[in-house]
Parts: C-alpha cells; structure tokens; sequence
C-alpha cells in the first residue's frame, strides 16, 4: 500500500475570532513574513490531504469535532522556538493547551495519516505564530517589548477550518467544523 498523499497547500486549523485579529495581525506585519499567505492560526493537521480529498475526509473529521465541546481560551503569554543560533519562531501560547492537544488528537484520531504536527519531540505543541526572528539576545529583546505591551486575548473556541491555498496565494477557509453541532 503506498504512503497517503499530502500537501503543503492545506490544513486543518483553529483561526481565531476575527474581533481578535487587530493586535495579532499589528505584530505580524511587522515581524512575519508569512502575514499575507496565513491568517492568525493556531495549526492542529498540516501538511493535510490534497485538495481533491477533502470532500472525504469531511465527514470524519466533523464527527470527531461534534464529539468535543466548545471552550474558552486565552493568548496571553509569548514563547519561542528556537531553531538555530540564528533564526527562531516567536509565538503566543494558547491556554488551556490541555484543550488544544485534546482536539488536535481527536483530529488526529479521525485523519490518522496526517499526524505530522505531532511528531515533534514532545508531540503536539499548540502555538500561533507571530513572527520570526534572529539569535538569542535578540529574540530575548523582542520578547520582553512584545510583553510589556501585551493585553491577553480572551475568546470561544466553537469550531475548527479546513484551509487551502491555490499556488502561492493566501490560504482559504474552504469547509468549517463546529464543536459540540450534531452531524447534519
């Protein structure tokens, strides 16, 4: 049997509530380079099916959605991956990250062969991206401005987005799945 097929031109994510976006996306713009191909996300299947699939994997992934109960959230701290002496990833950490991991592995669970966000040492780690930067010291100095001003963002999570993208354009939502909604 060979290996499923898989793309780096969709996903299954959390996007936050677009009343949330202003200071995400004042960060982004100034930090991301990626700020025009992804809207503020929080990743939980990537890379996913090829497009051509998605009408399949749907259903599965909507059972498993109907299954979870919606819940609050809040971004309210910074952290980073560092990659390398001189690139790193900054990012916010969503809390409860219990939650988080609980849904991306319902997720997971329902597309079994799309489990790439988990296989990092330590599993699946919940974060939305704001921006990248350089080494230690300065990654440090970013940290500290970004918090200083920082107000936590609070808001319901009640449904998860299968995204896509069309050659180097921006990410879409094509297909949204609510937690807790009975299949229809």
């Amino acid at each position: 049997m060979a290996d499923p097929a898989w793309t780096h031109r969709t996903a299954v994510v959390f996007i936050p509530p677009a009343e949330v976006w202003p200071p995400i996306q004042a960060i982004r713009h100034v930090h991301d380079r990626q700020v025009q191909r992804w809207m503020p996300h929080i990743t939980l299947l990537y890379p996913f099916a090829p497009r051509h699939e998605l009408p399949g994997l749907a259903p599965t992934l909507e059972a498993a959605c109907a299954g979870l109960s919606p819940f609050e959230a809040t971004l309210g701290t910074f952290q980073v991956f560092q990659h390398r002496a001189d690139r790193s990833t900054v990012w916010l950490a969503p809390e409860p990250r219990e939650a988080f991991v609980r849904l991306q592995a319902a997720l997971q669970e329902a597309a079994p062969d799309y489990a790439h966000t988990s296989r990092f040492a330590g599993g699946f780690k919940p974060h939305l991206s704001v921006g990248q930067s350089g080494g230690t010291e300065r990654v440090a100095e970013l940290l500290a401005s970004l918090s200083e001003t920082w107000t936590p963002l609070v808001f319901q999570v009640s449904e998860v987005s299968i995204i896509a993208r069309e050659g180097n354009g921006p990410f879409e939502v094509v297909r949204t799945l609510k937690l807790g909604a009975s299949s229809t």
